[in-house]
């Protein structure tokens, strides 16, 4: 469906002086507004039942030559000012998106009629699903992938990943609690309706512990579905001595029969853990 401005982008990332042409500029400019409206994306489910996404390297390749072929300019609202070359995002009545004075989209991120923006900021290139709350000051980082009904509660820091190109956004999943001050980081995934208590860090190595079972069971970059996951800690051995090291550890699962909307709530106490 997008064949021709695959390939125009394709060729331009190949050879940056074709971005001096009118046609490939428009052609970048047509991919971002694409994304901006949710027609493309940066990473999509293929297979949600499994959790299995593809990377679109080709869309991401657009965001990234979007940045040299726009102008740096002055902006203002009332006495703030800001010089940048990024657009940001308009029209929220229309789109049917809740923002809260001082939250800030760029241009070029998809917002999803239903969500709610508190003061907060989406990178371009992000993809926010109807329902979710990006609360204050939490940040969705660019080509992050965030689901339905999604709590990032304040403080929250979604890491973007632009490159390298092939590389994994950060994805959320649909019906995801994250505590506040949680952070995900290095296109790390966490599957459906997975919950982080306060102050988790989940980067691409993070050591993901299950410790529900007889034996522990380590991931890295990847929470399973409904995993309930707090911050902990492992002992190693340096050459200077043994170590705490941070780590993070799944401690249950959410309830089946308890309400989805209640659970993002109660989850982490069910566990004898705040919010």
């Amino acid at each position: 469906m997008y064949e021709e401005l695959k390939n125009i982008v394709e060729r331009a990332w190949e050879q940056r002086e074709m971005l001096s042409d009118e046609p490939v500029r428009e052609a970048i400019r047509a991919v971002v507004e694409l994304i901006d409206k949710g027609a493309l994306r940066t990473a999509e489910p293929v297979d949600p039942e499994r959790s299995e996404w593809r990377v679109n390297e080709w869309v991401k390749k657009a965001v990234i030559l979007y940045f040299p072929i726009q102008s740096m300019r002055t902006m203002r609202a009332g006495e703030l000012e800001w010089f940048d070359k990024m657009e940001l995002k308009h029209g929220y009545e229309e789109l049917g998106v809740r923002v809260v004075p001082q939250a800030v989209a760029r241009y070029g991120a998809y917002i999803a009629p239903g969500a709610i923006l508190m003061p907060s900021y989406v990178n371009i290139g992000a993809y926010v699903d109807t329902g979710t709350m990006v609360d204050t000051w939490a940040t969705v980082g660019s080509c992050a992938q965030i689901g339905k009904h999604v709590h990032l509660s304040g403080g929250v820091g979604i890491g973007g990943v632009l490159e390298p190109v092939q590389a994994a956004p950060v994805i959320i999943e649909d019906g995801c609690f994250l505590g506040s001050r949680s952070i995900v980081v290095e296109g790390a995934h966490l599957c459906r309706e997975a919950v982080l208590g306060s102050n988790t860090v989940i980067t691409g190595s993070t050591h993901i512990v299950d410790v529900t079972g007889p034996e522990p069971v380590t991931y890295k970059g990847y929470v399973p579905p409904r995993a309930v996951v707090v911050p902990g800690s492992y002992r190693k051995q340096f050459p200077a001595g043994e170590y705490s090291v941070s780590c993070a550890l799944i401690i249950g699962r959410r309830k089946e029969s308890t309400d989805r909307k209640t659970s993002l709530n109660d989850a982490l106490r069910d566990f004898g853990v705040s919010v």
